[in-house]
Formats: structure tokens, C-alpha cells, sequence
């Protein structure tokens, strides 16, 4: 059943052959493009954290409502609010002070991470724009879905925070040097580069999704976890096209790792922003850095560096702090502001060059005021459903 049409999230539970159920969770908010608020952030908690101890849910679908997109991420214009009044506060320099952003990144994270950790099969279907927190949502899913209209991207440079929610795990596994590449310059990926970069696992074309869903009503699950995850498998690989074109990143592969290989990342920057080759995709990307917040370019590099051996709740910790540390700097209200708020596409970022951009400045942002023990995100590990 529906639970109410204005809901940032519905939820509904369809039964299927032998009493099982689906649970399906679809975001709500098509004018945002789906962005998360903190609202929706707790249903989705609340409701897999339901989901994940019913007996009778065989799978869950996350999807969302609209033909535009999945999720564009974080809902910008709230967490803006929530810096400047922070700003204006008596303690602007402590991040714990700022109680929304702290509740709105910790409880994301922790949402992120129930996602990756859920002990049933969760289908995540990608359409869209799916970029920044919506790459959150879906990464950690199960079966993850793009199709034919999908945009995958971490945009993040473009508004001075870094590729957060898991993303400094992420990026770091892709192949070769593509996650710095695409941390540095916010390049979107086509749908089968999403699959190549290892965020995606099946492309079906969105025109095959009622017919997909009519499978998943019509199967029948068993209570078994392992059974159900082979059954799901079998299902969308009948639809999965395992042959698509390559796109833009898969193409320049080669020549994006020669770029991204230089030692310092100076040099890295300076190689991409300097590439002449004539396309549009590679043109973009160098555009892009040029114009991104010189801190996130410097945090996004040395956080792939620090976070590469990591387990995935210790980077989410890490993300925390430097999350929290970005609201306090100057660039991420800065990028906000420009990209959003003014609409003007001129951030004034502090510090305004990379070579200004001291290591006693990118270490700043990882500068905790929590000990172990008293660190939001504490708890995370295998054990998050019991």
C-alpha cells in the first residue's frame, strides 16, 4: 500500500507466488530530481532497517519516480541554510555546533552503508541522472541498474565539497587511474562506462522496465537469500545488454591513465587542463577541473591515497570528518551559492589556486574532534541489522 502521495518516499509491498513479498521503495520528490533531504533519508532507513528482519520480503526495489532522473544528490539549498546559520552562530569554528549537517551526512553515510551491508537482495534502478548521493544509494545495492538515459557522475567539484558517501572507496577500485579522473573533473558516464567503471551491473533499456518488473511479481522467491540473489541475477541478465557501445571513458581509457599518472598532483591537474585532443567529452572534463575548487581537487586526491586500504564503514568515518570540516571551510557555501543559490557560475574559491593550497590546509580536513569511541559512525560494521 501507498503511504501518502506527498511522502518524500512511498513504500509498497507486493505479494508474489509461495506468500513471499517485494518491498518496493520509490523516492518521491521529482521537482528536487529526486535530491535527498534528511526526511528522505530517515524513511529509507527506517523502512530497510523494517525490510531487512520481515521474513516475508524475498528483495527490495529502490527506484524513483520521474522520467528525468534516479537522484541528483543532496538536497544543496537546506544544507546552505544550515552553513550560514552556523556561520552566524557563537562557535562558527566548531563543525559539531551545526546540527543539521551533521545529522544530514551522518544519517546519509550510515543509510549508504545499510545499503551495502542489507542481507537481501536489493535492486537498484539507476535511471537517469544518477550523480553525487544518488551514486550513494545505488552503489552498495545488490543489482544495480542503469539504462539507456542513465548520467552517472560526482560532481562534487563543482560546489567545493569531494566525492563523498562511499565515493573515496568507490573511486579508488575502479580500474586503472578512472576514479581520480573522475573525482577531478566531475565527467559523466555513459551508461556501459558505468558498467566498465564497475558502479553498475546491468544495462536494460528503460522501455523493458514494466515488462522486468512484471518477472520480478510473477517469480517465484523462496526464503532462501542465496537462491533469491541467483534468481534476481538470472532475471535482469535475460535483459541485460552485454554488448553495448563503449562510451566516452571507456574509449580515452588509455589516455586518461597517462594523464592521471604523473606523481604530484600538480602535474596531474596541469596534464589534464593542457590536453588538446578535440572531444567534447575530454573538453568538458578539462573545463571542468579548471573551473572546480582547487581544496576539493586536493582533498578528493589525498583522500584515494589515505582511504585505499581501508575497510568501507572506516572510509565512511573518515568521509564524516572531512564532510563536516568542508562546512566550515569557505568553498563548499562558496560553490553552493554560485551554482545555485546566485545562479551567477562565478565561486570565489578559497584558497583560489592549487598552488595555494597548502598540506597543512588539505590535512585540516581531517582533523577530528571525536575520539574513536565518540565518532558518529562508531557502530558501523557487519552487525548494522540485528
Amino acid at each position: 500500500m501507498n503511504e501518502g502521495t506527498a511522502a518524500p518516499v512511498l513504500f509498497e509491498e507486493k505479494g508474489v507466488a509461495g506468500g513471499a513479498r517485494i518491498g518496493f521503495a520509490t523516492l518521491n520528490a521529482e521537482k528536487t530530481l529526486n535530491a535527498l533531504s534528511l526526511d528522505t533519508i530517515d524513511l529509507l532507513s527506517a523502512r530497510l532497517s523494517t525490510w531487512a528482519l520481515d521474513p516475508s520480503i524475498a528483495l527490495v526495489v529502490l527506484q524513483a519516480a520521474g522520467a528525468k532522473a534516479f537522484c541528483a544528490g543532496a538536497d544543496l539549498h537546506r544544507l546552505h541554510r544550515a552553513i550560514l546559520e552556523h556561520r552566524a552562530s557563537a562557535h562558527p569554528e566548531d563543525f559539531g555546533g551545526n546540527a543539521y549537517a551533521l545529522a544530514f551526512f551522518g544519517r546519509e553515510y550510515r543509510l549508504d552503508y545499510a545499503i551495502h551491508t542489507f542481507p537481501k537482495p536489493l535492486l537498484c534502478w539507476g535511471h537517469g541522472i544518477v550523480m553525487g548521493g544518488g551514486v550513494g544509494l545505488m552503489m552498495g545495492a545488490s543489482h544495480r541498474v542503469v539504462t539507456d538515459q542513465s548520467r552517472v557522475a560526482m560532481p562534487e567539484i563543482n560546489i567545493g565539497l569531494y566525492p563523498d558517501v562511499g565515493g573515496s572507496w568507490m573511486l579508488g577500485r575502479m580500474p586503472g587511474t578512472l576514479g581520480l579522473f573522475l573525482a577531478l573533473t566531475a565527467a559523466q558516464l555513459a551508461p556501459s562506462d558505468a558498467l566498465f567503471a564497475g558502479i553498475a551491473d546491468y544495462l536494460i533499456p528503460q522501455s523493458s522496465k514494466g515488462l522486468v518488473f512484471d518477472r520480478l511479481l510473477a517469480q517465484p522467491w523462496t526464503a532462501s537469500v542465496s537462491h533469491n540473489r541467483e534468481l534476481l541475477t538470472g532475471l535482469l541478465s535475460t535483459f541485460h545488454d552485454a554488448s553495448p557501445a563503449p562510451g566516452p571513458a571507456r574509449l580515452h581509457f588509455d589516455l586518461i591513465n597517462s594523464l592521471c599518472r604523473h606523481g604530484r598532483l600538480s602535474e596531474i591537474v596541469a596534464a589534464i587542463t593542457s590536453c588538446k585532443i578535440d572531444d567534447p567529452w575530454l573538453t568538458r572534463a578539462s573545463a571542468t577541473l579548471a573551473r572546480g575548487s582547487p581544496s576539493t581537487a586536493a582533498l578528493s586526491y589525498e583522500l584515494q591515497k589515505r582511504v585505499r586500504l581501508l575497510s568501507l564503514a572506516d572510509v565512511f568515518r573518515v568521509e564524516l570528518v572531512a564532510a563536516m570540516n568542508c562546512t566550515i571551510r569557505p568553498d563548499l557555501a562558496e560553490g553552493i551559492r554560485a551554482l545555485l543559490i546566485d545562479k551567477d557560475q562565478k565561486p570565489r574559491w578559497q584558497p583560489s589556486t592549487l598552488a595555494a593550497v597548502t598540506p597543512e590546509w588539505v590535512e585540516g580536513f581531517f582533523s577530528s574532534p571525536w575520539s574513536a569511541r565518540e565518532h558518529p559512525l562508531a557502530d558501523l560494521g557487519p552487525s548494522l541489522f540485528h
